[in-house]
């Protein structure tokens, strides 16, 4: 495990809920050790685990709104340059950008529940100079129930918090799968209402000539 890590995360404690927000807005500390911590904190008896999961989702939000701004503001080369800094290779920002380019803004919720995609997603949305609060508001709605997973698995395993990463991760992994079989249905549904809409719209310019 990375001590040093862990060691940056406890001097946030001292800051309280603000300390759990503000070590999410670092993305360069990942989210996975930030709050299976914070609930193991719960678990101690310091924090409430209501305002922690409140503080991470916050946190959740600003950590990839500074992606979104290296997107919007600095371009793809800008991104490549300092992306490393953030933990994101190119590799992930080029599957980020075909996802976006597949599934449009919607990524900005579904995205976060697929590895490899999750954080590098912030990116092209900023570089398609997506709405920010569009953005905002689509990135809490799945950083909630995840914040939620995490937190709450830290609380139960107490001691144990480390363990909570592959766990999380076998509960993420069917969710990721239906969120998609979801999203594939509605694109499919959208494709569908459009080819009815054009075939309508053909059959009634031909029965009025």
């Amino acid at each position: 495990m990375h001590e040093w890590l862990i060691g940056l995360i406890e001097g946030f404690k001292s800051l309280g809920y603000v300390g759990i927000a503000l070590a999410l807005t670092f993305e360069f500390v990942p989210a996975e050790l930030v709050l299976p911590l914070a609930g193991f904190w719960v678990y101690e008896g310091d924090f409430n685990i209501i305002l922690v999961i409140l503080a991470g989702t916050i946190g959740g939000v600003t950590g990839p709104l500074t992606l979104y701004a290296l997107g919007r503001y600095g371009g793809r080369p800008l991104v490549l340059r300092f992306g490393k800094y953030f933990l994101v290779r190119e590799k992930e920002i080029v599957k980020a950008e075909q996802f976006f380019a597949k599934y449009g803004s919607g990524v900005a919720f579904f995205g976060r529940f697929l590895p490899g995609v999750r954080t590098a997603v912030s990116i092209p949305c900023g570089m398609a100079n997506m709405n920010v609060w569009k953005f905002s508001i689509y990135t809490f709605a799945a950083m909630l129930p995840i914040t939620s997973l995490y937190v709450y698995l830290g609380y139960k395993l107490g001691p144990r918090w480390e363990e909570v990463g592959p766990l999380a991760s076998q509960y993420l992994t069917p969710v990721a799968i239906v969120i998609l079989v979801v999203l594939v249905a509605w694109i499919g549904w959208k494709w569908l209402s459009a080819r009815r809409k054009r075939a309508t719209s053909q059959s009634t310019d031909h029965d009025s000539e």
